[in-house]
């Protein structure tokens, strides 16, 4: 039987070793971890609604009436009243024909990608998208391409090579170790021009981007039209969890013949879908939440600009600080963890090699008072 203990060995000698740290009590910007009490800033709740207390009383209102499980897969009896709702409310939110609902990100992507191509087709993918693309796209048999990121012409070459067969091209809306926005008119200009999908997984942009919470979409004024797949997740923003998939009717249905990830899994719990239809509304209704998002970023990008840094170029919440070498950005991670900071230390293979970073991350519900706790810790650190 093989032995995987010298493996495990290297990532430890190279500073990629990873661990899990133990949390208690709900998502905020304060947090209990491995027994410690921390200023949290690596979470993915952007909007601080994880612990919403009007989406905690529509998940418990979802339990009483739906129970705590859906029992099957939509195809079979899962698919209660709730998810049509949320489905329906959510195409309206994206401006779409049809949505439907995945249990998490990975499956929606991997469930579209392999529907939609197989062998004797295409997929294109900027360098740097997610996991669950990349492996969506060797999973599907497909001939694979990957582009220089956010390069437009890179993609039109590979575009114009591929013009005779069915494509698909695949990029991030906001890219997650980067927090970079594609830039997605001009790739939905030229995949129309030379007739390929465009598919856009916009989990990192859904509910921060545009003056309504429509993402990467409104943030660029784009409509259906320009993008025919949109895939957005419910656990970062939304503060739920599981995903869904906007397209046009045909495309949906489709979908629910063909997606393997949606018919051979059980639907996610009707009171989480509750749950999310309350998400949904106070994404649209406090736009406050973006707008405190914009400051905090503004804020922290002046004052860490000046310390020697390297910020990347983002306007999200997703504020990386370009380390370098792992052992340190994990030596820098610990360093603020000890002063009751916690930040993640991104290394590779999620991150390119010498590209170690501290992925820092903002919520709505951070005050202005963590936000100079954290600059502070960075400033005694870099000296």
């Amino acid at each position: 039987m093989k032995s995987f203990k010298a493996q495990l060995e290297q990532k430890k000698a190279a500073g990629l070793y990873r661990q899990r740290r133990i949390t208690q009590g709900p998502q905020s910007t304060q947090l209990m971890v491995d027994g410690k009490k921390v200023i949290n800033f690596c979470s993915n709740n952007y909007l601080g609604l994880a612990n919403h207390p009007a989406i905690n009383e529509a998940f418990k209102k979802g339990i009483d009436r739906y129970g705590s499980g859906s029992g099957a897969a939509h195809l079979i009896n899962g698919h209660s009243a709730a998810h049509h709702a949320l489905e329906e409310e959510l195409a309206e939110f994206t401006g779409y024909a049809r949505c439907l609902l995945f249990s998490t990100g990975y499956m929606a992507n991997l469930g579209v990608v392999q529907a939609m191509l197989g062998r004797g087709d295409v997929v294109l993918q900027d360098r740097l998208n997610h996991a669950s693309l990349l492996d969506a796209a060797l999973l599907s048999g497909a001939r694979f391409s990957r582009y220089a990121h956010a390069s437009v012409e890179a993609a039109r070459i590979l575009l114009l090579k591929n013009a005779q067969q069915h494509s698909m091209l695949l990029t991030d809306g906001v890219f997650s170790m980067d927090g970079d926005i594609a830039p997605l008119p001009e790739l939905a200009h030229a995949c129309q021009q030379y007739d390929s999908y465009l598919m856009l997984d916009d989990a990192h942009g859904m509910g921060v981007l545009g003056e309504n919470g429509r993402g990467c979409m409104e943030h660029f004024d784009l409509d259906a039209s320009a993008v025919p797949v949109l895939m957005g997740t419910l656990g970062k923003a939304f503060g739920t969890a599981g995903a869904f998939v906007a397209a046009d009717e045909e495309i949906i249905e489709y979908l629910i013949q063909h997606a393997r990830t949606y018919i051979y899994t059980t639907a996610m719990p009707a009171a989480l879908a509750e749950a999310t239809r309350a998400s949904l509304k106070l994404v649209q209704t406090e736009s406050w939440r973006r707008d405190k998002l914009k400051q905090l970023i503004k804020t922290f990008r002046q004052a860490v600009s000046e310390m020697g840094y390297e910020l990347m170029d983002s306007e999200t919440p997703i504020q990386p600080l370009v380390i370098g070498d792992s052992h340190q950005a994990m030596k820098i991670s610990q360093q603020l963890l000890d002063q009751g900071i916690h930040v993640g230390a991104i290394r590779p293979p999620t991150v390119e090699e010498g590209s170690a970073r501290l992925r820092i991350t903002f919520n709505a519900e951070h005050s202005f008072e963590q936000l100079q706790q954290l600059v502070n810790a960075l400033q005694e650190i870099r000296t």
